[in-house]
């Protein structure tokens, strides 16, 4: 899990908090596993359990023992590499889960200390995460590739008729409330670009603005469609906005595909999808070479 992930889940981690759990904590902490010479304690794992039991996780006590050896991987290997993770990035990413749950700092560490777990337990892990957050940033993405080639085949076969447009467009909106009538009858008017500011003087509060040139993938599918239906010179239908009414003049109009503002989203995605499964494997690869001993 990356620690974007993690933020991401930290709107339902307390969901299921029993909040008649009391602390139990072990006299002594016995070691139970060594990661390249890096004690686990059955305290942790117990902290770390009680975390799971929490957030509604039912992995269980193997589950936490092997998440624990994860992150003393992961932060072995950001130390490698120089990574360091402040106590302010961690500080922050406490209150962001707070801020997530719309409770107060101290709150979330009551509701911690409610259900038997330390407030050093959530920190510890998102320790880890933030580490792992820069291993993957520094020795993962600048070897991910996406092809070219597949990415203006995907994003092409994605295009409708409608999109294969590029316009030179004006913007002409109607301020205020109430203006439908004379938007309707400022396009029943409506003669070209040309004369769009002369024909707003006789209106009150009306902005003729040049957008400039916009291809169909770059605007709304509803606008792009009923733009696709228009001749040069014709102009939208009025629609709400903000400040008022606003419609989209047709000053330029030619068939042209472009892919890429398509292609943008598409290569996120797909850079994404490569990231994880690759950070995926380079921590499978670190944990096969790590020396670890069950006590």
């Amino acid at each position: 899990m990356t620690f974007a992930d993690l933020r991401r889940s930290c709107g339902a981690m307390f969901i299921g908090l029993a909040l008649s759990l009391t602390p139990v904590v072990p006299a002594f902490a016995a070691t139970i596993v060594t990661v390249n010479g890096e004690p686990i304690s059955d305290v942790q794992v117990d902290q770390r359990l009680r975390l799971f039991r929490m957030e509604g996780n039912s992995t269980g006590r193997d589950g936490a023992l092997k998440q624990l050896i994860d992150e003393a991987i992961q932060l072995q290997e950001a130390k490698r590499l120089g990574i360091n993770v402040s106590n302010a990035q961690v500080d922050e990413a406490f209150l962001q889960i707070s801020r997530n749950l719309n409770v107060s700092r101290d709150r979330l560490t009551q509701m911690l200390q409610q259900g038997g777990v330390s407030g050093t337990t959530l920190q510890d892990r998102l320790r880890a995460a933030i580490a792992w957050n820069g291993v993957t940033e520094t020795a993962v993405v600048p070897q991910v590739q996406v092809s070219e080639l597949e990415l203006d085949q995907q994003a092409a076969a994605q295009l409708s008729d409608f999109q294969n447009f590029d316009y030179i467009l004006k913007e002409v909106t109607f301020v205020g409330g109430s203006r439908s009538g004379q938007a309707n009858q400022y396009r029943s008017s409506f003669a070209g670009c040309d004369t769009a500011v002369d024909l707003s003087l006789a209106y009150n509060d009306v902005a003729v603005v040049d957008i400039g040139r916009r291809h169909a993938t770059q605007l709304p599918d509803a606008i792009a469609k009923e733009l696709a239906g228009l001749n040069v010179g014709g102009i939208s239908k009025p629609r709400a906005v903000a400040n008022g009414l606003s419609m989209l003049a047709v000053c330029q109009k030619v068939q042209a595909q472009d892919l890429t503002f398509v292609k943008g989203g598409l290569r996120d995605e797909a850079g994404g999808e490569a990231v994880t499964s690759q950070a995926a494997s380079y921590l499978e690869r670190l944990r096969s070479e790590a020396k670890i001993i069950y006590q």
